[in-house]
């Protein structure tokens, strides 16, 4: 079969909501906003961090009662609250950033090493979004080299992140970290996102192999059915 294109509104729609959506940057940003804010007006880590982590918890919460998807809502969470109980164990505020450090510089890793594995990690979360799953594997080359571009930009970009914030954690103090990791926070994500549309709308239609299977099962269907039929035929007089 050949490729597929989806409906593109729909498609993009989707393909941002993978990525969090708008409501996912917010959730993602503003805790850390909350804390370097109130940290820089009281210099308490206690009372920041708890700071944080409510109004984290109250976006997940919301969330909950309006039955959303509540995987980013709750994935902040969890990075709050290690974040939180990090600086207050450790008396540095500046770890309350660590986790998320860490995290972009492990994912920024991951895309980069996935990427030359030929497996792109950018293909293994949007593959399910476009419907075509892991075919773009083996059925679809020029869509499989499209995940890898975007993959080593999404790479270098979360790279770039961590090569202008970890020097900052050694050598800065945590105002300065905490707002740079604020003006570092959805700008480089947005420019990642564009930069990755721009490349998949180039490439080859994603094949949409839901839909492949569901026409396999209703042919399949059909194809009982007139068994049946046939076979109800032959035993009539």
């Amino acid at each position: 079969m050949a490729p597929q294109a989806p409906d593109q509104a729909a498609t993009k729609a989707a393909f941002f909501e993978a990525f969090g959506g708008v409501r996912g940057m917010v959730e993602t940003t503003v805790p850390g906003l909350v804390f370097v804010l109130s940290y820089t007006i009281n210099r308490d880590i206690k009372i920041s961090a708890i700071a944080a982590l409510t109004i984290s918890a109250v976006l997940a919460v919301s969330r909950l009662i309006q039955r959303d998807t509540v995987k980013h809502a709750f994935s902040g969470v969890f990075g709050v609250a290690f974040g939180a109980v990090f600086a207050m164990m450790s008396g540095d505020a500046k770890n309350f950033y660590l986790p998320g450090m860490l995290y972009t510089l492990g994912l920024g890793v991951a895309y980069v090493a996935t990427a030359a594995a030929g497996v792109p990690l950018l293909g293994l979360i949007l593959g399910p979004v476009f419907r075509e799953m892991l075919s773009w594997r083996t059925r679809n080359p020029g869509r499989k080299a499209a995940y890898v571009k975007a993959s080593y930009v999404w790479g270098a970009i979360l790279l770039a992140k961590s090569a202008i914030t970890f020097p900052i954690y050694f050598w800065g103090d945590a105002t300065q970290l905490g707002w740079l990791r604020v003006a570092l926070g959805i700008p480089p994500f947005l420019l990642a996102v564009y930069l990755t549309w721009i490349i998949l709308v180039k490439a080859p239609a994603p094949i949409d192999v839901v839909a492949e299977m569901e026409a396999e099962e209703k042919a399949e269907k059909e194809r009982e059915a007139e068994r049946k039929r046939a076979a109800a035929a032959e035993k009539m007089p």
